[in-house]
């Protein structure tokens, strides 16, 4: 949510966001709604000021003919002030539709483009692996190796169900820990967050009211978030920080859940998208510096990239596109790996920057050091999701003979174990 004054102050700004995230929105409609909500809060306002003025005036009235006098002009005036609020009321609710409907300003960087086919690649790491067989991809290697079962996912969870087995599930935890222990040396507090959240949450980070489609909904009104950045967004909601405690790093951990309602026809078999996962945010809060959270976007996503080359796997970066950004996003990352059956990239990982977005829906606040009460910019990245990690690392990391070598680093974390499957193979097997 923006502020109602900068909207005011910039309609032709806030028109060219929406162009730039090709998100239909009229500015003039909020404006001339905004318009009558002033109108109407005078009123009011006006009224209740008379309306005290009368009650006044009959408490302190001996006089019983005056102040049955008095009595009947604040009844008059009481009516007409019940139908004001009642209009106030409807407008009221109008606006604030529209409010959470205002597209954040994309920041000048950000490239111009319907889609993510319109991303722009800004870096590409790591060598593609050539390999002297033809490569498999990972449902039938982790078939072959029994590390999962799609066929039973399916009978049990449903269309995108899916059961990890044996090695796969050591190797999801091994990932977790390692995760854990790489980003918590990067200055972040460790979070085990709810992945069930109230209404209020997913509004104020900005999954509601757009995104319901993808969301599923409880009976008693709550949600199953696709990411563990609401939950910590919401951790400090209604609360006002204080400026030495910034920034707030924190590293979240929880199940994850969507619909993909969305995504039909897309990536139906495997695990690149499924309803179920995991995963790994950062989330910052800090400062409402521009630069500052620029800094920070930079930093969270370079964490992401750090990590991804101690796995030793391909990876490229891109800046997503005007018309692949979300409602309050200024400027998103997406980091993508190898994938070697599909002989592209796919996406693992977002790094997005808000300004004070969700932070002005979330009422959190800092006073800085003029004590003046600010809003606070927050942002967040992907650490790693589980399972779809797996796909990249379990192709790129095939052998011939169908064994899996196991990256370097995570190694001690499956008991100083090197491959998966075949484990007679000589230990100078090909490594990506």
């Amino acid at each position: 949510m923006l502020d109602i004054k900068f909207i005011r102050d910039n309609p032709d700004l806030i028109s060219e966001a929406a162009r730039k995230k090709r998100i239909k929105f009229d500015v003039n409609k909020l404006i001339s709604i905004d318009d009558s909500r002033r109108d109407l809060l005078a009123q009011v306002e006006e009224k209740r000021q008379i309306q005290n003025e009368f009650s006044q005036k009959i408490s302190s009235e001996n006089n019983s003919t005056i102040k049955l006098d008095f009595i009947e002009k604040m009844r008059v005036v009481k009516a007409d002030l019940q139908n004001k609020e009642e209009k106030l009321k409807s407008i009221m609710k109008e606006w604030q539709t529209l409010m959470l409907q205002v597209p954040n300003v994309p920041d000048v960087s950000v490239p111009d483009g319907d889609n993510e086919s319109d991303n722009k690649e800004i870096k590409s790491w790591g060598e593609i692996p050539k390999f002297g067989f033809t490569p498999k991809g990972h449902m039938e290697i982790m078939k072959n190796l029994d590390l999962a079962d799609f066929d039973r996912g399916t009978k049990v969870a449903g269309f995108r169900g899916y059961f990890l087995k044996n090695e796969a599930v050591s190797l999801s935890f091994a990932i977790w820990q390692y995760a854990f222990d790489f980003f918590l040396n990067k200055g972040f507090s460790p979070f085990i967050v709810p992945s069930l959240v109230r209404r209020e949450t997913m509004m104020g980070t900005g999954y509601l009211p757009q995104g319901e489609d993808d969301l599923y909904k409880t009976q008693d009104n709550d949600y199953l978030s696709g990411t563990a950045e609401v939950a910590t967004m919401g951790y400090y909601a209604d609360e006002t920080l204080s400026i030495n405690s910034l920034p707030k790093k924190m590293l979240s951990f929880s199940p994850c859940f969507r619909r993909e309602a969305g995504s039909y026809g897309k990536d139906v078999k495997g695990l690149i998208r499924v309803h179920e996962f995991y995963k790994v945010e950062q989330v910052v809060i800090c400062e409402a510096e521009h630069e500052t959270s620029v800094k920070f976007h930079e930093e969270i996503n370079r964490n992401t990239e750090e990590f991804i080359e101690s796995l030793n796997i391909p990876y490229r970066t891109v800046v997503n596109s005007g018309g692949d950004l979300g409602l309050g996003q200024v400027k998103k990352y997406d980091i993508e790996l190898w994938v070697p059956l599909e002989n592209t990239y796919r996406e693992i990982s977002s790094a997005s920057y808000f300004h004070d977005f969700q932070t002005r829906r979330l009422n959190i606040r800092y006073k800085d050091k003029e004590g003046k009460t600010r809003f606070a910019h927050s942002l967040n990245s992907t650490a790693i999701p589980t399972p779809r990690i797996l796909v990249s690392l379990i192709e790129n990391y095939q052998q011939e003979d169908g064994s899996v070598l196991i990256p370097d680093i995570l190694s001690k974390y499956m008991g100083g174990r090197k491959r998966i499957g075949s484990e007679g193979v000589s230990s100078d097997a090909k490594k990506p």
